[in-house]
């Protein structure tokens, strides 16, 4: 007999017609290295032999306790057993299932370790009836909030994977007897919420007999309870005030978790027809699968392999009639209520994992067709007839060299696949040289054509061995293809005879006329290089006006200052007057004024301003280099002393400022806040050496000066400064001038300390660029649309904090060059998208984008220009788009646009020819009104599958997104890049976090 006084941890076991299985079960923990365990068994009603077999084991082995009761179900057993277990941890395991020798040896010094609750975790295998071994099955991370993640969305931990806590088992009060499966699920849910942490230990240690008529096999019920789990998760969820806006509120919202449970019993249990509406009666909701094609294909994949008792996912290639029509009604199904071509996307997918499971399988599914082919051996390949997609795996003298996918339009000739393995998947250099007479003919007239280039490569000192190589392969390239055979209806030739139908209807870019005239008054190219000072101002007033003097922002400046002046001012000395505009006001609150630049320009255009001021003269004066007039009872310096070339200047020139004054004279200066004089507050970006913080100072610490009052604004300081021994400052917080133009505007850089940009450009380098995707910028709209609408004022301190943090912006094209490069980007670069061309773009993006000096690219759906969203009809009133005049105003601006397609229908919904037809008249519409070329495109809805990069590519672009949430890298296809959605459903603070800079301030 062996005993067991005190165990370390009790399993809990309910048997209902266990007989056969006992044996294996209860010998599994007598073989384990710990002997110090305790088994409770609760015999559930059976009808069998069970108890008999129970009693022979607990007879000679006293750790095992029996009980038994009337049939109540395997949660009421679990919960009886537990009443008697003793020990501390419990486990629980079912009659017909297993454990490793080292499974308590393994799990209870984790779950023992720990001031709170632990909870140990392993993988486990499933085991066919017939004693097969499928793969393991290895949870989730489920460290920290994960936890309560996984576990609102589906069951992570099978029942005999866990070892927990005895007195969390009876805090919760064990398991829910209501819930005839899931129930395992339901606890670890409820553990989690309760704090505990779960570890994993990585190793499979349990096993798993699959049987049929289980309670796992009956797909009516395990929704059914699913649905029940899920929608206590998320009341859980509520209880913890989980923010509704969390990021992972959409993984743990009940209806996917519901959808999860539904496609993973329907797929195991190959349910079709009525059976499977039955199923999708269970659910509360129903959600659109968009967007969840890669998980729910897996979970799909999983199912079917589950049960069928496949242990590899390629042998499902020889089991199509018996699961093909379960999965097509699967996907059917989700079809039915989700985005069109979402069906498209979970077979691509399914297609995909079968093909690498083993590449060296050719089969088809539908649409799809999977080709296996050797390059040594290359030969034609028939297309099926309903498919449209190739999935093409190439092997050469028996490895595997690449995976091609794309559109399928005719057959494989070798030609065909000659190019798809030399251009697309860049292997050439793995084929082997035809010995044919073909070849050489072909190689030969290649080279001959090539000549002249090979001599000018021959002639020159550098880079001869890269450029001959690339020769050499072009060369090589032609001769392989134009010697190989080319069949009548090859995909080459399909794919021309489709693109015929489409062809450009003009002969190249040509601007449409536009009643709008450019706007070329306000932008200011860089000055050239000035021999000297002199030179250089004459340079800035060669256009009137280069600072928009008569601006809000500047007469709002000017008054503040006039309000500085005291009364009673004799002589008067205005340094730096430009071109008279505030001088005029000045000599209105003076006796004598005295007006002075260094450009003979802008006193010229001065003096005529103020021919009415009969008490101004006018002279041209460089007051660094020359004297000042003496004896003046006001002197006015305002916007120049930031030209200094350093601080020792500055207060030579203060200096002579003050001897100019008499005693009691004062001296008025305003300056703006400068960001790298001041970088703990907002400022102007400008690359003077100092702005009004040492301006001040230097003032401050002459002997002769004092400050008398100060007029503070966000953006720039009023100071009023005496000649005397002492004053009594006095401050005045006052709002600046607004609006602000666009060119002051986007020197500005709002808020605290951040990132310099010039500084970010020389020190820093990245190999993955953040592009945002945008739709609306608007307040009022559907709120189901909320999501995709951001607020005027949350824009602006999105783009405030991209401007402080030193980001600027790059367009889809300058991104497609850089990517082709491959190299590292200089400084924080960021490409803004905005998707569908929505009037709001111009009204209320554009002013704030120009505000910040950010650029960006938006994209048009070219049949719906001038009209309104009516996608989004569904929702509430459509909103409106921009017109081809607003568009050219935003092009001439500066803003870039590309293409959204024509009728903003998801591009996995479309065949091959409608997609390629659509894409290219999109681009001719867009290319004939802009006049210039067009080469990137957003797709709709961010439906994208493996046809869509290749028709693309045929229709002449160059670089496209997705809305996969990723940066983009040049790991990434050109075609497909990723892109982070910027979401008006959440807070400002989840901007930050997007951008990677959670603690950085946003405002």
């Amino acid at each position: 007999m062996v005993t067991a006084s005190k165990p370390d941890i009790s399993f809990l076991i309910p048997a209902y017609n266990a007989a056969e299985t006992l044996a294996d079960c209860l010998g599994s923990l007598q073989k384990q290295s710990v002997s110090n365990w305790q088994a409770v068994v609760v015999d559930d009603g059976s009808k069998d032999d069970t108890w008999n077999v129970l009693e022979g084991f607990a007879k000679a082995d006293s750790r095992i306790l029996i009980h038994r009761q009337a049939n109540a179900g395997a949660s009421a057993a679990r919960n009886t057993a537990a009443g008697f277990a003793t020990a501390p941890f419990f486990c629980m395991l079912d009659a017909d299932d297993w454990l490793d020798p080292v499974f308590i040896e393994s799990m209870l010094p984790v779950a023992a370790d720990g001031a709170q609750p632990v909870i140990a975790c392993c993988s486990y295998r499933r085991v066919t009836p017939d004693g097969r071994m499928l793969g393991i099955e290895i949870p989730p991370d489920l460290a920290g909030d994960r936890a309560k993640r996984e576990f609102s969305s589906f069951c992570a931990q099978a029942i005999h994977t866990v070892v927990f806590p005895k007195d969390l088992f009876i805090k919760l009060g064990g398991m829910d007897v209501e819930l005839q499966t899931c129930e395992d699920w339901d606890l670890w849910l409820r553990m989690a919420f309760a704090g505990a942490a779960f570890r994993q230990i990585d190793q499979c240690l349990a096993f798993y007999r699959m049987k049929p008529g289980s309670l796992s096999g009956d797909p009516h019920k395990m929704v059914r309870d699913a649905v029940r789990v899920t929608t206590r998760a998320q009341a859980l969820g509520m209880e913890g005030k989980q923010p509704a806006d969390d990021e992972d509120a959409r993984w743990t919202a009940p209806a996917l978790g519901q959808l999860r449970m539904l496609a993973w019993a329907a797929s195991a249990n190959l349910c079709v027809g009525a059976d499977l509406t039955a199923l999708a009666e269970l659910l509360p909701e129903f959600p659109n699968a968009a967007g969840y094609e890669g998980f729910l294909a897996a979970v799909i994949l999983h199912g079917l392999q589950t049960g069928l008792a496949v242990a590899n996912a390629a042998d499902l290639v020889d089991l199509q009639e018996r699961w093909k029509p379960a999965f097509l009604d699967i996907v059917q199904l989700l079809e039915q209520h989700s985005l069109p071509g979402t069906g498209r996307r979970l077979k691509e997918f399914i297609v995909w994992s079968i093909s690498a499971a083993d590449m060296s399988r050719s089969f088809v599914l539908e649409h799809l067709q999977v080709a296996v082919v050797d390059a040594g051996k290359l030969i034609p390949i028939s297309k099926v007839d309903e498919a449209d997609t190739l999935l093409l795996q190439v092997f050469s003298g028996g490895r595997h060299i690449g995976s091609y996918v794309g559109p399928l339009w005719g057959d494989l000739s070798v030609r065909a696949q000659l190019r798809l393995i030399i251009d697309e998947l860049r292997a050439g250099r793995r084929l082997p040289t035809p010995l044919t007479f073909s070849y050489a003919r072909f190689w030969v007239a290649e080279a001959i054509r090539n000549a002249r280039v090979l001599g000018k490569i021959a002639r020159q000192r550098r880079g001869r061995r890269r450029q001959l190589g690339q020769l050499s392969y072009a060369i090589r390239r032609n001769a392989f293809i134009k010697s190989a055979a080319k069949g009548v209806g090859d995909n080459d030739a399909r794919l021309l005879e489709v693109q015929s139908r489409y062809e450009r209807r003009f002969t190249g870019p040509a601007a449409e006329a536009s009643d709008a005239s450019p706007e070329t008054e306000g932008k200011q190219t860089a000055l050239p290089e000035a021999a000297t000072k002199e030179e250089y101002w004459e340079r800035v007033f060669e256009r009137p006006d280069p600072w928009n003097y008569l601006s809000v922002y500047e007469q709002v400046k000017y008054e503040q200052t006039l309000s500085l002046i005291p009364d009673g001012i004799e002589r008067a000395l205005e340094l730096a007057c430009a071109e008279g505009i505030f001088t005029a006001k000045l000599a209105q609150k003076v006796g004598f004024l005295t007006a002075t630049d260094i450009s003979r320009r802008a006193i010229e255009r001065a003096s005529e301003r103020c021919r009415e001021c009969p008490n101004a003269e006018f002279r041209v004066l460089d007051f660094v280099g020359s004297e000042l007039p003496p004896e003046q009872d006001l002197i006015v310096c305002s916007e120049v002393l930031y030209y200094m070339d350093d601080e020792k200047i500055l207060e030579q020139v203060c200096r002579k400022i003050a001897t100019a004054l008499k005693p009691g004279g004062c001296l008025v200066t305003a300056h703006a806040h400068i960001r790298r004089d001041e970088p703990g507050r907002t400022g102007f970006d400008w690359n003077n050496p100092f702005g009004v913080g040492t301006i001040k100072k230097v003032l401050s610490n002459l002997p002769d000066l004092v400050l008398e009052e100060t007029i503070e604004t966000e953006l720039y300081a009023v100071h009023r400064f005496a000649k005397r021994k002492s004053a009594t400052p006095a401050v005045r917080v006052e709002p600046y001038g607004v609006p602000l133009d666009a060119d002051v505007a986007k020197h500005i850089i709002w808020g605290p300390a951040g990132v310099d940009r010039g500084s970010a450009w020389t020190n820093e380098a990245t190999t993955s660029v953040p592009v945002l995707m945008y739709h609306r910028i608007a307040l009022d709209g559907p709120d189901a649309l909320r999501r995709f609408r951001v607020a005027p004022e949350v824009f602006r301190k999105q783009m405030q904090f991209l401007r402080r943090q030193g980001y600027y912006t790059l367009t889809a094209q300058n991104l497609a060059a850089l990517l082709r490069e491959g190299k590292p980007i200089q400084g924080r670069p960021v490409v803004l998208t905005f998707d569908d061309a929505y009037l709001d773009f111009l009204t209320a993006a554009f002013p704030i984008l120009a505000e910040n000096g950010f650029g960006a690219d938006v994209f048009v759906v070219t049949d719906k220009v001038g009209g309104r969203s009516d996608w989004d009809a569904a929702y509430g009133e459509p909103a409106p788009l921009m017109s081809w005049a607003d568009i050219r105003i935003l092009q001439r601006q500066g803003i870039c646009f590309g293409s959204h397609l024509a009728s903003h229908r998801p591009a996995s919904s479309l065949d091959n020819a409608t997609l390629l037809g659509e894409a290219a008249l999109s681009r001719d519409a867009l290319e004939s009104r802009l006049g210039e070329a067009v080469t990137s495109i957003a797709l709709p809805f961010g439906s994208t599958d493996f046809r869509v990069p290749g028709i693309l590519a045929h229709t002449g672009y160059e670089i496209g997104f997705s809305t996969k949430p990723s940066r983009v890298s040049s790991a990434d296809h050109a075609l497909s890049l990723p892109r982070l959605e910027v979401r008006g459903d959440l807070p400002l603070e989840a901007f930050a976090e997007l951008m990677g800079q959670p603690d950085a301030f946003i405002g």
